[in-house]
């Protein structure tokens, strides 16, 4: 969910400089089930723009509504949504409205945050009742230093129900090769969130231009790439369409911790390259060949570059949320991960 807090942080600083105040939605308890989990949150804009949802679609229209209260009087408060009746997901929502209000340390410290891909916590006071209580509202603790959201105290209320989150980095897809496939993954990443980066060959001739969505773009041999930024939020897929080169980046990456790293080509094509990869780096841990994955993707008939890109991320979510991959009609229990 960070990728989506930080959409929210940037479009509020765009109001703020056209001086359109903003409140931010956050969903902090749920009784039974919904659409989307606590976490969730989304930004109303004082002239009627939002930014994000909090659930399929007609949670929204009625957060619009409430917030209008927040912006006349400043004042957070607790609004509830049963959907047990209107959405057919069996859940109430209860969820936090307060002012945000954005000051440049924060913002500072915050952009350093995500550059650096530390993690941050996002703790929200709340009550479960409808209504203005005093002491309700959300706090960012970036390392030692917290930030309220609406600008006011900081002081607990132990009285107050807590919702409490850690915001990871940034889940960041490095794709290594910059053929026509290569375009289709960086746009379908780009779509889901995803922090893209393209490296590609020397002798390319491409610009970040020719991938749209992309974060960032390196034009660079396996020798020069950087890893340092390479982290357990980062899932690697090496396309380049070369069995030396693809040889060479993975050499590379040999004292990386990524979540996943996933070879285009058949299963041969696979072993051939582990077999030499291993020639090269004979100290090898298992853990990091555990999660290279070869072919990568998961069956689902993909013929084009786009289909092939959807079965390449969802092998990818599949991994790095340990799931098994199956038919949803075929889970038992809930569908959403349990914390």
């Amino acid at each position: 969910m960070t990728h989506e807090f930080k959409k929210i942080v940037e479009d509020a600083l765009i109001a703020n400089n056209n001086g359109i105040k903003t409140v931010l939605a956050s969903v902090v308890a749920l009784d039974g089930s919904s659409y989307r989990r606590p976490g969730v949150r989304m930004l109303v804009l004082e002239n009627g723009n939002m930014v994000g949802a909090v659930s399929g679609g007609c949670v929204e229209k009625e957060i619009l509504l409430q917030a209008e209260t927040v912006f006349k009087t400043n004042e957070s408060k607790i609004m509830t949504y049963d959907g047990r009746y209107r959405l057919g997901c069996e859940g109430v929502l209860y969820i936090l409205l307060e002012r945000f209000n954005l000051d440049e340390k924060f913002i500072d410290r915050f952009s350093k945050s995500l550059k650096n891909r530390n993690t941050f916590e996002i703790t929200s006071y709340f009550i479960k009742k409808v209504g203005v209580w005093a002491g309700i509202g959300s706090h960012v603790k970036i390392d030692d230093e917290v930030f309220s959201i609406s600008g006011r105290s900081n002081k607990k209320d132990t009285s107050l129900s807590v919702f409490k989150q850690n915001m990871p980095p940034c889940f960041k897809l490095v794709i290594i090769g910059a053929e026509h496939d290569a375009v289709q993954l960086c746009k379908y990443a780009a779509l889901t969130g995803w922090e893209v980066v393209i490296v590609s060959g020397t002798s390319e001739s491409k610009s970040i231009q020719n991938f749209p969505g992309a974060h960032e773009f390196f034009a660079v041999s396996a020798e020069q790439m950087s890893v340092t930024l390479i982290d357990h939020q980062t899932a690697m897929v090496l396309m380049t369409h070369n069995f030396a080169n693809d040889l060479r980046y993975l050499v590379a990456l040999k004292n990386t911790n990524p979540s996943y790293i996933g070879l285009l080509g058949p299963a041969r094509r696979r072993e051939d390259l582990l077999s030499q990869f291993i020639e090269y780096c004979p100290d090898i841990s298992h853990e990091f060949l555990d999660i290279i994955h070869g072919p990568a993707g998961i069956n689902i008939g993909s013929e084009t570059p786009q289909e092939i890109a959807i079965s390449i991320m969802a092998e990818i979510l599949a991994v790095t949320r340990n799931q098994e991959l199956m038919s949803l009609s075929q889970k038992r229990g809930r569908i959403h991960i349990e914390d």
